[in-house]
């Protein structure tokens, strides 16, 4: 019994060893992916740039606020909160949300979410006054979306109008430079002059200079938002990463090659420096380092209290706020 039981667990180990990279972060990646997917296809239907995962400075609390995405155009600047439900909702008397939980069967209360999306468009608005740039009057406005299929409701027009549920998401259709469909022009559009292009310039240049969460890019196209903190790991390993800081490189790329399909010893790390002049790297810019695949990321996830180690080699790239 006891020669079954060790090879039991020698096997255990094995499997862990060549397959431990599948392990991706799933609850915790849940909702960046929600953001991220949302971030892309707004941007292909509506044209525009979008700024994903801001941390926009609150002179009111002294804490950063944070934004999911903000979508900027020349005819308006949209504050987008991504609520990535799953369950039956409901709306209180007082705005609240109730969802029912499909995953955990229990009852979720989540705070007004469109006083809470107005309130993150009047912080925004005055940290870009403060940056020197005074929108005109109307120029702001809020979104709420909610990307899960998996949402349900008995009344969708029991939301308030700056909700998009997960039925109308889902009726976006792919729209031309010049012609906005009539769905997007009553969720998005509302009829303003375009904006001055100097306007429209400063405000994707500050809102790309603005505060961020740190992102990973995980394999399977998963993603985390958060804050980078080291890399763990053998001491050569980790001394050589010291040179990864975010006061001097904007990204990193991880490579790997292996054999047979077997998990690669080595990690090939590509990183650019960083140049505030710019907002990308050329080909030239970018260094290259090896570490062992044994290499850890130490990552706090955006809203959780807890610190994640997370495999070098489950990484495709991670990219760090200034």
């Amino acid at each position: 019994m006891w020669f079954e039981l060790l090879c039991g667990l020698v096997l255990y180990k094995l499997l862990r060893l060549f397959f431990s990279d599948d392990d991706v972060l799933n609850v915790e990646t849940s909702n960046s992916d929600a953001i991220f997917s949302v971030a892309s296809r707004i941007e292909k239907l509506y044209g525009g740039k979008v700024f994903v995962g801001l941390r926009i400075p609150d002179a009111d609390t002294a804490s950063p606020q944070n934004i999911d995405i903000v979508l900027v155009t020349k005819g308006e600047v949209v504050v987008i909160s991504v609520k990535n439900l799953a369950g039956f909702v409901t709306v209180s008397s007082d705005g609240s949300w109730v969802c029912m939980s499909d995953h955990k069967h229990m009852e979720e209360r989540h705070l007004d979410p469109v006083e809470d999306a107005k309130r993150q468009a009047l912080i925004l608005e005055a940290y870009l006054e403060q940056r020197g740039v005074a929108l005109p009057e109307g120029y702001m406005s809020c979104k709420i979306i909610i990307p899960n299929p998996k949402f349900r409701t008995l009344n969708s027009d029991h939301f308030p109008p700056e909700v998009i549920p997960y039925e109308q998401w889902v009726q976006l259709k792919p729209d031309s430079r010049s012609m906005l469909s009539g769905w997007i022009k009553g969720a998005f559009r509302t009829g303003k002059k375009d904006m001055q292009e100097s306007i429209h310039q400063q405000l994707n240049f500050i809102l790309s200079t603005a505060p961020m969460w740190d992102r990973l890019e995980l394999k399977g196209n998963r993603y985390l938002l958060g804050e980078f903190l080291e890399f763990k790991g053998k001491n050569e390993d980790t001394q050589a990463l010291l040179y990864i800081k975010r006061s001097k490189v904007g990204q990193m790329i991880v490579q790997k090659t292996s054999m047979f399909g077997l998990a690669p010893k080595n990690l090939q790390v590509l990183y650019c420096l960083r140049d505030y002049r710019t907002e990308g790297a050329s080909s030239s810019e970018w260094k290259e380092m090896t570490v062992r695949s044994s290499t850890e990321v130490l990552f706090q996830p955006m809203d959780s209290r807890k610190l994640r180690k997370i495999k070098l080699s489950s990484v495709s790239s991670m990219t760090l706020s200034a």
